[in-house]
Parts: C-alpha cells; structure tokens; sequence
C-alpha cells in the first residue's frame, strides 16, 4: 500500500478524501446541574453559574470528543482557543463526577 492512502473495510481511502471530511470544533467552558425548574424559570438576564474559574483551561471537543485543552485568547474583539495540550480522555470522563 502507498504513502498516504489507507484501507478502510473494504475501500481504499486517500489522505486528500479523509482531509475534506468535516469536524465540527467546540469549546467547553464548564458545566452546571442545575434542577429543571430552576431552569424553566430562567429568562434573559438570568446567569448560570459554572464549575470553571477565570483562567481554568477549557476542553476543545471534536465530534462532542474531547481532542485537546486550551486557553481562552481574546485577540482583536474576536475569541480564539490556544491549544495547550492533548486531551486526557479520562479525566475529561471524571467530570462532574
């Protein structure tokens, strides 16, 4: 087999082919559990407090699967996420736990 292609099942699949699959890339800043009728009650305005500090590091998730940590960068009125490191799969399990 050659450099850069791989077999998948029963297809080969190309590098370029695997690469123009999309991922979708979100931050998870923290989390809350809060009870639903607190919820129910929240409405603009309304705050829910989580379980992260200012400059805690936050998981960035590939699929909804934690792939990496990172910090917050504000940079020119947009944020962006600075990858720090890879993401320990368990710990991120271990959360809210």
């Amino acid at each position: 087999m050659s450099a850069g292609v791989a077999f998948w099942g029963s297809y080969f699949v190309s590098n370029s082919q695997v690469g123009a699959v999309p991922v979708e890339i979100s931050v998870l800043l923290g989390r809350s559990v809060l009870p639903m009728a607190q919820l129910l009650r929240m409405g603009r305005g309304a705050v829910i407090p989580l379980d992260a500090h200012e400059h805690d590091e936050v998981w960035i998730l590939a699929n909804n699967h934690p792939v990496a940590r990172g910090e917050i960068q504000i940079f020119e009125e947009k944020i962006s996420i600075v990858v720090t490191r890879p993401a320990n799969v368990y710990d991120f399990m271990a959360i809210g736990n």
